[in-house]
């Protein structure tokens, strides 16, 4: 009865979902257009970041791509409130990598931080459902208070990569010597031109003996 009142729509097309599906429905599923690295020992996304910092492994479920089902999902979760939509994306990842050796060494999940403001604002972390949910497939910790964001900046989406390091985003750590000697997975939502993740990377690289990994809903 509920369903019939007040029906779930796909997050893709906006179409009700039948009783089996969730989130996204089965025919925006099979369209979407799939990164999933992991699968094929595919170094794309790894390439991001060569010379910039060292990384043990790099994924992402989906590509971004404008004016289609990919801009429709991550608008929803980003603004509209769709908080199931990164726990979707997280599970479905964490499924997939916990069965594979070079993720069996992780040992926790960290997220790129929202400034406090920001997040207040908003709500919630939109990458938080993505990450706990990668971390409960991995059986490991996932922390959210470590890093911080302690500057805001405005939105990075239209802002070529110099600029966004001259927006000087500053982030602190809490706890360092926790993270030494660890490998960490730090995720995000999506990844441009990967400058926000290597201002975080160089941030936990000031924990002696730290690997790193990244992981995010989608690639642009």
């Amino acid at each position: 009865m509920l369903n019939i009142l007040f029906p779930r729509m796909c997050n893709g097309c906006g179409n009700p979902l039948l009783r089996y599906e969730k989130i996204i429905c089965s025919e925006c599923r099979h369209n979407l257009p799939l990164a999933c690295f992991h699968r094929h020992d595919d170094l794309e996304m790894k390439r991001i970041f060569y010379g910039r910092f060292p990384l043990e492994n790099a994924t992402a479920v989906i590509r971004f791509q404008k004016k289609g089902i990919t801009q429709k999902i991550m608008h929803n979760l980003k603004y509209k409130g769709q908080t199931e939509i990164s726990s979707f994306f997280g599970l479905w990842l964490g499924q997939e990598i916990s069965e594979l050796p070079e993720y069996q060494s992780v040992d926790m999940v960290i997220p790129v931080p929202l400034h406090r403001k920001k997040q207040r604002k908003r709500g919630y972390n939109q990458v938080s459902g993505f990450g706990s949910q990668i971390a409960q497939c991995l059986n490991i910790p996932y922390h959210e208070n470590i890093l911080l964001k302690v500057s805001r900046t405005k939105s990075q989406v239209f802002k070529k990569r110099w600029t966004r390091f001259a927006s000087e985003q500053v982030f602190e750590i809490k706890n360092l010597q926790n993270l030494e000697n660890k490998h960490i997975l730090l995720v995000d939502d999506i990844v441009t031109t990967g400058a926000t993740l290597e201002t975080c990377a160089e941030k936990l690289r000031e924990a002696s003996g730290i690997k790193l990994s990244v992981a995010t809903i989608a690639i642009a």
